[in-house]
């Protein structure tokens, strides 16, 4: 653990309880991408299969545990709640991600560091994890009008993922034989997706003015 892994989680954490509160508080889940949601649902789940047959740290179990059930109250929550789901754009969250899963889980059995089933599963929530903001972007290019929390929520999303890149870079000068391509590229990979937002989003803060991103 360093200050960059640690930043890294808690700007994860703070993405998860500012669009939990906006889901609870507002009642609302305008402008989020349930697409974006059911992928980060699959990711979580693939990921930590170990979770009750690895024991690594009480602070790991615990972060596994939040982010998995964070991540299926808040689907259920878009799906089921009868107040939350209305407000849910059908019409305009339209991504087929089965054009997402589907490629990164034949790079998951092909490109991985160890061919059994939980490194296999393993490697396609890392590939996966590294697309699965894009309904949510372009959900956000299509609505165009962005409320703060949900600007927020994206913001703290590619926030986690550059302090984590920053982890992989001081790992990488502090440990011996720290070397783990598969998880660099596809934190690379996702937060270059985060730039054009990272641009709008810094730049209606400097301006003061409300959040658009363009079509």
């Amino acid at each position: 653990m360093n200050i960059f892994r640690l930043a890294g989680d808690m700007f994860h954490l703070a993405s998860v309880l500012v669009l939990l509160l906006k889901i609870h508080t507002i009642k609302s889940c305008a402008g989020i991408s349930l697409k974006t949601q059911e992928l980060y649902a699959i990711v979580f789940a693939t990921r930590y299969l170990d979770i009750f047959t690895n024991f690594i740290s009480f602070y790991n179990t615990i972060m596994k545990l939040i982010f998995l059930g964070s991540s299926f109250s808040i689907v259920w929550y878009m799906r089921r709640h009868k107040i939350v789901r209305r407000s849910y754009d059908r019409d305009q969250d339209t991504f087929r991600y089965i054009f997402l899963m589907f490629p990164c889980l034949i790079f998951a059995i092909f490109i991985n560091e160890k061919f059994t089933f939980k490194e296999v599963m393993w490697t396609f929530s890392v590939y996966l994890e590294a697309v699965a903001i894009l309904p949510q972007l372009v959900l956000l290019q299509r609505t165009r009008n962005i409320d703060n929390l949900t600007g927020q929520y994206v913001f703290l999303l590619g926030a986690y993922r550059a302090f984590y890149i920053l982890n992989w870079i001081y790992r990488y000068f502090t440990e011996d034989h720290y070397v783990h391509w598969i998880t660099w590229i596809a934190g690379l990979i996702q937060t270059m997706l985060y730039g054009d937002f990272f641009y709008y989003y810094f730049q209606s803060w400097k301006n003061n003015v409300k959040l658009e991103l363009p079509a």
